[in-house]
C-alpha cells in the first residue's frame, strides 16, 4: 500500500504560504503557513498532521488488538500531542479514554501498551512516545 500527499509553498518562510492536498482529497489545498505552525494562524501544520496520524493509527491498532483478545469495545478516544522543541519533534503524548466492558485494568494496560508499541505510526517515530491510558465506565 502506498499513500501520497503534495505540499505547495510560495514565498519566504515568514510571509509565504502553502497548501497541502492528500491523495483522498480529505485535505484539498488546505492552507498552512508560518503562522499556522508557530502562532495562531488559520490552517494546519505538520505537527498537527502527525498528531492526527498517531492518534488514528494507535486507536485502530488498539481496537484490533482488543477485538482479537475477545473484548467488545464500546468506545476509544485518543488525543496525541506532538511537541516541537527547538526545531525538533521530541514527543508524542497519547491520552486515551476507553470504555471496554469486562476488561481488567492490568489487561487493558497491557493491551494498550502493546498497541502503542506496534502501531505503524509509532514505529515510524524516532522520538519519545508516552501513553496515558484510562479505563472509564
Amino acid at each position: 500500500m502506498k499513500r501520497n500527499a503534495t505540499a505547495v509553498w510560495q514565498g519566504d518562510i515568514k510571509t509565504g504560504a502553502g497548501h497541502l492536498t492528500t491523495q483522498s482529497t480529505t485535505l484539498n489545498k488546505t492552507q498552512y503557513s508560518f503562522n499556522s505552525r508557530f502562532a495562531d494562524g488559520v490552517g494546519t501544520n505538520p505537527e498537527e498532521l502527525l498528531a492526527a496520524a498517531h492518534a488514528g493509527c494507535f486507536t485502530m491498532k488498539l481496537d484490533l488488538d482488543l477485538t482479537q483478545a475477545g473484548y467488545q469495545v464500546e468506545s476509544l478516544e485518543t488525543q496525541s500531542v506532538i511537541t516541537l522543541d527547538n526545531g525538533k519533534i521530541t514527543l508524542s503524548e497519547l491520552t486515551l479514554q476507553a470504555k471496554i466492558p469486562g476488561i481488567a485494568e492490568d489487561e487493558f494496560q497491557k493491551i494498550a501498551k502493546g498497541a502503542e508499541e506496534t502501531c505503524p505510526v509509532s514505529n515510524a517515530f524516532s522520538f519519545e512516545i508516552k501513553l496515558n491510558a484510562t479505563l472509564v465506565s
